[in-house]
């Protein structure tokens, strides 16, 4: 399974430290907000601010706060100094990282960025050096508990996801950018729960990690979710179910 669905595993697991979720609806309403200004504040018409709200409704934003967001993009204001930049590098193990960002000073957050990749044992490197590793995807994660796998396949597939992958503990459904709306309504609308439902970009190939090295790439991705102009973090690792136990 792509490090992102094992990534998504890792956080839903966590939980939101009460810490953590201010900063998580402040990058939330960045990236409405960014969305509304690019394409419009009328979501039926613009796929990413769709995406964008959808992903605040999961995480508990509130719809105050959302509307907010969306009124900033749609008159300019706070959506106007952010540019979107995508950072590419290497953590531990020679795993290939890919680094989303909203940013109003893109000094400072490429410094930033550098900075935790140096610190984690890993190296910030030039546009294109990993982004060829990913496509851009729909990723539904689904704990394998919740559901039979023959059901989830029989109502992924006919509402058009592409793939079902199955690892240990967790089912990755995976669809066209263009169709992950639909199967995440059809996913609904039988009654699956899922982890994550997101659009990202999911790797070609993964490296399994052993213990030392998943400790490593582990506290890298966490540095990097932990900055506040950095949206979303992307990788091609591995962990085993045992190797996580462990770490836990």
């Amino acid at each position: 399974m792509s490090g992102h669905s094992k990534w998504s595993s890792i956080k839903h697991k966590k939980g939101a430290a009460d810490a953590k979720r201010g900063k998580l609806f402040s990058k939330l309403s960045r990236a409405i907000t960014v969305a509304a200004k690019e394409g419009g504040p009328d979501p039926t018409g613009n796929a990413n601010l769709a995406t964008a709200i959808q992903k605040a409704k999961d995480n508990s934003m509130p719809k105050d706060n959302i509307e907010r967001a969306i009124q900033r993009g749609a008159g300019g204001g706070d959506g106007e100094a952010y540019e979107t930049i995508t950072y590419e590098g290497y953590g531990p193990a020679g795993v290939a990282v890919l680094v989303e960002a909203m940013t109003d000073n893109r000094n400072r957050t490429a410094a930033e960025v550098r900075n935790i990749f140096n610190k984690s044992g890993g190296k910030l490197g030039e546009t294109g050096t990993v982004a060829w590793m990913f496509e851009r995807k729909g990723s539904i994660v689904v704990d394998a508990g919740v559901v039979d796998e023959d059901e989830l396949m029989a109502v992924a597939i006919d509402a058009g996801a592409e793939d079902v992958n199955q690892d240990e503990s967790t089912y990755e459904i995976v669809t066209s950018p263009s169709d992950f709306m639909s199967v995440r309504e059809a996913i609904e609308a039988a009654g699956i729960r899922y982890t994550s439902a997101e659009l990202a970009m999911l790797p070609k190939n993964t490296i399994k990690l052993e213990q030392s090295d998943a400790k490593k790439i582990l506290r890298l991705m966490d540095a990097l979710e932990d900055n506040d102009d950095i949206q979303d973090v992307h990788a091609n690792f591995d962990i085993s179910e045992e190797v996580l136990e462990a770490l836990a």
